[in-house]
């Protein structure tokens, strides 16, 4: 699709999940827990915690009843849209107390992105649509002023573009990586590689 005509897709998709949620009593009690925006890889559905009312058991992959409920209804919306899916699993930085060499923020953020993948298959979302499920601990925070902010402690849907998808996609293809960055493949070009945080995958 050209790029016009996507963004005006995913802008009335937004337009949709919203209309759904308002219409859903299960999704409007948690209205403010619900975050729709649009970011370079397409539309994004976060469900942010906060502080009387988590998403998980604390320290936990277990999810609450009604967010097992939240996945269940976002399935439902989501397995009529055509794009793939990317989820990530966040939390706050608070850790653990046997710290990062133990199980940490990191095993606990990918743990609950593939528990959230879980209940939106059970939802009825079709598995294939989902092309990578990733933990990313506290390294990307929500507010970035207050790191153990609840609502850093999120599971994030992204419902990519076509240019997104294909980027994971190919994202261990040489060429594709080379072309990415402005360089031949085979070049013979020697590029340094940027600095990030590690990301736990999460396993199927």
């Amino acid at each position: 699709l050209p790029i016009c005509q996507e963004l005006n897709r995913l802008a009335e998709l937004k337009a949709r999940i919203e209309a759904a949620i308002e219409a859903n009593p299960t999704l409007r009690a948690f209205r403010k827990q619900l975050r729709v925006d649009m970011v370079p890889d397409g539309l994004r559905i976060q469900l942010v915690d906060e502080q009387n009312r988590p998403m998980f058991d604390s320290g936990s992959a277990q999810l609450k009843d009604y967010t097992r409920e939240i996945m269940h209804e976002i399935g439902k919306v989501l397995n009529g849209v055509p794009n793939r899916i990317s989820l990530s699993g966040h939390t706050d930085a608070a850790p653990y107390a046997s710290g990062e060499r133990a199980y940490s923020n990191w095993e606990l953020s990918a743990d609950r992105a593939n528990a959230s993948r879980r209940e939106l298959i059970i939802g009825g979302i079709d598995e294939t649509k989902l092309i990578r499920v990733v933990g990313m601990g506290p390294a990307v925070m929500l507010d970035k002023a207050d790191p153990l902010n609840p609502a850093n402690r999120r599971i994030s849907i992204v419902i990519l573009n076509q240019q997104a998808e294909r980027r994971i996609l190919d994202e261990d293809d040489p060429t594709v990586a080379a072309q990415a960055l402005g360089v031949a493949a085979g070049s013979g070009t020697d590029i340094a590689p940027a600095a990030t945080a590690p990301v736990v995958p999460a396993t199927q």
